[in-house]
């Protein structure tokens, strides 16, 4: 437990430090290679949760401090340390012996005695110190205040079920390859190596227990992939034909490129503006066995790579803010601002008018985030209407809702959509 309390609490301390919870994680892999798998498992487990929870865990821990901890490794610490007090079946006495030689290697490494105190006393009153930390919004939903307050003002009737669903596991959703097989005997793959999973519609499928790739029956020749629910909806809204050029703009990792070739034949164009996630795109399509045009470029500047044939279909899928996958990214809660939206806004408001050019007349453009908030949804596909007369906004179909606005369930995660259809000239 001593290794992985204390890289657990290096990546914390890291995001604590601005850095994604990603690239946190990528530096302890980097600097600790031989660690084993269940090692692993164990730091993210610890990571993940922390950050999931951290509302609740600096409650705690406020009310336990005499004076504020302004070291970010100590900090860090004592947060992983609750986390696993609170939330896991760790032995209380093996949490606390861990953390406080893990202590004597931070900084001055004089903050056993500390360690020590904060945790005992939290065992010795855990329910009062909890329901404590709960009085405050921060503490109750383990949101950034003013992310508690906007998903208030947005989702008067919803808006705790929204935050609630950000604090749970995501779950593990399958797509089955359409030319590869079907679900039902995908299904029937999955029950033959003892993997419990219902079908949830006629490509999708939820395993019930979360599993690694590796389990998964033909995941490496290309049989099915790990997408969530929500997001298979971007290639089924753009009802792909044989033939048809698309875009699929902003495309990495390539879960949703993969998507739309498997649906129909289609002379595909990737493009994303970093060159090296543009290579998972290339590495998923490998394992799926297709092909596309990977092009790095950037989506708001087409005519730096666009060869100026129109495209039948147009997938815009922007950079947002991604709160709607915070419960998968739960850093994300915490090093997201308020006064970050504008800055996105701006951005997707110059990509949509970007790449409206490149529509083909008749053709179709899918405007797609992974965000609960209207500035970045609703109130962005309005002002996209408004500023092109020839942008006809379409239905989404029976599947989604008439807004567009999938909120986050124990199904599929937060995303939006709004399709336009471009009318001839």
């Amino acid at each position: 437990m001593f290794a992985t309390q204390k890289l657990a609490s290096q990546a914390l301390a890291d995001v604590f430090a601005g850095h994604t919870l990603t690239d946190a994680l990528a530096k302890v892999w980097q600097e600790a290679p031989d660690l084993r798998p269940q090692q692993r498992g164990a730091i993210q487990d610890l990571s993940y949760g922390s950050l999931r929870h951290l509302g609740l865990l600096e409650g705690v821990l406020k009310q336990l401090l005499h004076k504020p901890v302004h070291e970010d490794g100590l900090r860090a610490l004592l947060l992983v340390a609750l986390y696993q007090l609170h939330f896991t079946r760790a032995a209380p006495y093996s949490v606390v012996d861990h953390a406080v030689k893990v202590s004597t290697h931070l900084g001055s490494g004089q903050g056993k005695g500390l360690v020590n105190a904060i945790l005992r006393n939290f065992l010795r009153q855990r329910d009062t110190l909890v329901a404590g930390a709960r009085e405050t919004p921060r503490g109750r939903w383990s949101h950034p205040d003013w992310w508690v307050a906007q998903v208030r003002d947005a989702y008067p009737a919803q808006w705790e079920h929204v935050l609630a669903s950000a604090n749970l596991h995501p779950p593990l959703t399958l797509r089955v390859n359409r030319r590869r097989g079907d679900v039902a005997g995908y299904l029937a793959r999955l029950e033959h190596e003892g993997i419990e999973a219902r079908a949830l519609d006629d490509t999708a499928i939820r395993v019930a227990h979360p599993v690694g790739v590796d389990r998964l029956p033909g995941f490496f020749d290309g049989d099915v992939s790990v997408q969530d629910w929500g997001a298979q909806h971007a290639a089924r809204l753009l009802d792909v034909a044989d033939g048809m050029r698309v875009l699929d703009a902003c495309a990495a990792p390539g879960g949703k490129t993969g998507h739309l070739l498997e649906l129909a034949r289609v002379d595909l164009t990737a493009v994303d503006a970093d060159p090296a996630r543009l290579r998972r795109v290339a590495d998923n399509l490998q394992r799926l066995h297709l092909d596309a045009t990977l092009v790095a470029g950037d989506a708001a500047t087409p005519e730096s790579w666009w060869d100026g044939t129109p495209f039948d279909r147009v997938l815009a899928d922007v950079p947002c803010s991604a709160t709607g996958v915070a419960r998968r990214h739960p850093d994300i809660k915490w090093l997201r601002r308020a006064e970050d939206f504008a800055g996105f806004a701006a951005q997707q408001a110059a990509m949509l008018d970007a790449l409206w050019r490149l529509v083909a007349p008749g053709g179709k453009l899918l405007y797609a985030t992974c965000s609960i908030f209207p500035a970045e949804n609703a109130r962005q596909a309005q002002a996209f209407s408004l500023r092109h007369a020839d942008a006809q906004p379409l239905p989404l179909g029976p599947a989604l809702p008439e807004d567009g606005q999938l909120l986050p369930t124990p199904e599929h995660d937060g995303f939006f959509y709004a399709l336009f259809r471009k009318t001839a000239a």
